[in-house]
């Protein structure tokens, strides 16, 4: 049967393989060849409808572009290097990195991207919970995910994003476990006896993050006006290859092969044995002659509330004087062998701190106080803002002083106390209840029923009768 126009430039006809076949015209090739979408279907009414789909979305605007689509594994490899990395920063790219080779990529990398559909996703999270991963380690892989495939989208190199489709995992709210004010005390007259004492100072009573804290450098200390400038934090950085082949630099290093089930080589690992590499690992950077970008390294906080001064309680202020002065004695008993860096906090030769042997000394201060294990950030984030509240600072002012961007979130900081809940129900019943009332005598005897009661039933009965 010879081909049939359908309005705009479609045709429809009957193929000689038996099939009825449609043909789009979406526009112009970059080479300027028409576009021509093809659509199949055993009956007439089917593949019309198909055509009228397919001219619908293009009228719309939202056809996708023609051309061979690449693999999910293909297009997360293209975002992470070509989009992802002009905007994250490097601790979050470094994320972003891992949950894809771990993850997604193993999970649905070899799904072509427009072929992707919600039960793949459904089925690679229910995967990795049954594996042991945390619900809020899912979410992550599934916004990362749903972040690439929205620019895929915006590309118009696939239809919908199947991602928006899914429901992730709900995560249940970690119960925070901030110090009271007595632990507090004990946890700093611990932390007294030692040279960083200072640091604690600034992390427990002033609720700055790790980062943030070590971080800290002199010129934007004002002690003047009693002002910190966050302008800084410090951050372990992973390598990258500075060489031309990163696969050929990291071979010595390179493990094909899954570790046996009595491996003991990494028996002491918290996520246990490493995956093996792929065929084309590029990992391995530390190892690499050229390496760039890791490390311990001064990076921009992520937000900008973040880097909104902060005051110093005056109190604070001899103290960082003297740490001042101890840091000067240090430099010049070090001499040369001191390397500046202007930090506040720093080791003995002018160094930062290794936010790992920060991790260890607070876990070491925790046992010397008399303190029950708990994170880094319940010791001294968490434990500022609720001990704030206590103090009878109102919710915005702890925003600020925490730097949060809403208010939601430092309400998630602040936790509240039993004894204060009952105080503010004591003051709440005195405010209501009149000063003349007097509390009622407790009954001694409890009737379930009345001969009143029995007689009005008995005269119903009678009626009704």
């Amino acid at each position: 049967m010879s081909p049939r126009k359908s309005n705009l430039e479609s045709t429809i006809y009957f193929g000689d393989d038996g099939w009825w076949h449609g043909r789009v015209t979406m526009g112009v090739l970059p080479d300027g060849s028409p576009d021509r979408r093809h659509r199949m279907a055993r009956t007439e009414p089917a593949v019309r409808r198909k055509v009228r789909e397919l001219e619908k979305l293009r009228d719309e605007g939202r056809a996708t572009k023609a051309g061979r689509k690449p693999t999910v594994g293909q297009w997360m490899e293209t975002y992470l290097t070509d989009i992802a990395s002009l905007k994250l920063k490097p601790r979050s790219l470094d994320d972003y990195w891992s949950k894809t080779r771990n993850d997604i990529i193993p999970g649905v990398g070899k799904h072509r991207i427009d072929k992707l559909a919600p039960e793949h996703l459904e089925q690679m999270y229910r995967a990795m919970l049954d594996a042991g991963r945390a619900p809020s380690h899912v979410v992550k892989v599934h916004r990362i995910l749903s972040r690439a495939l929205k620019i895929a989208h915006r590309r118009r190199m696939i239809g919908e994003n199947v991602a928006m489709l899914v429901d992730p995992p709900s995560i249940d709210e970690t119960e925070t476990n901030p110090f009271t004010q007595e632990e507090a005390k004990a946890f700093l007259e611990a932390a007294a006896k030692r040279p960083t004492f200072m640091r604690w100072i600034v992390g427990v009573g002033m609720g700055f993050r790790q980062g943030e804290t070590l971080g800290l450098r002199w010129p934007y200390v004002d002690l003047q006006a009693e002002l910190f400038h966050p302008r800084w934090q410090l951050q372990r950085l992973t390598w990258r290859h500075g060489c031309g082949n990163a696969h050929a630099c990291g071979a010595r290093l390179h493990r094909f092969e899954p570790c046996p089930p009595d491996c003991a080589t990494h028996k002491g690992y918290k996520r246990g044995c490493p995956k093996p590499c792929t065929k084309t690992c590029v990992k391995h950077a530390s190892i690499c002659p050229e390496r760039k970008g890791g490390g311990l390294a001064f990076t921009r906080p992520k937000t900008k509330k973040s880097t909104n001064p902060v005051p110093i309680p005056p109190a604070f202020i001899p103290y960082l004087l003297a740490h001042k002065a101890q840091q000067d004695e240090l430099r010049e008993t070090a001499g040369e062998l001191w390397q500046e860096h202007e930090a506040v906090f720093t080791r003995v030769d002018g160094r930062p701190i290794d936010p790992r042997d920060d991790w260890e000394e607070f876990k070491e201060l925790l046992a010397e106080a008399g303190i029950a294990d708990r994170r880094l950030y319940d010791g001294s984030r968490h434990t500022a803002g609720t001990i704030l509240n206590e103090l009878g600072v109102d919710m915005p002012t702890i925003m600020e002083i925490l730097r949060h961007t809403q208010i939601s979130q430092t309400r998630r900081y602040v936790k509240g106390r039993s004894h204060l809940s009952k105080d503010a129900m004591r003051r709440m019943g005195d405010a209501f209840l009149p000063a003349q009332a007097t509390a009622p005598e407790p009954a001694t005897e409890t009737r379930t029923e009345t001969g009143d009661r029995r007689a009005a039933r008995a005269r119903r009965r009678r009626r009704i009768q």
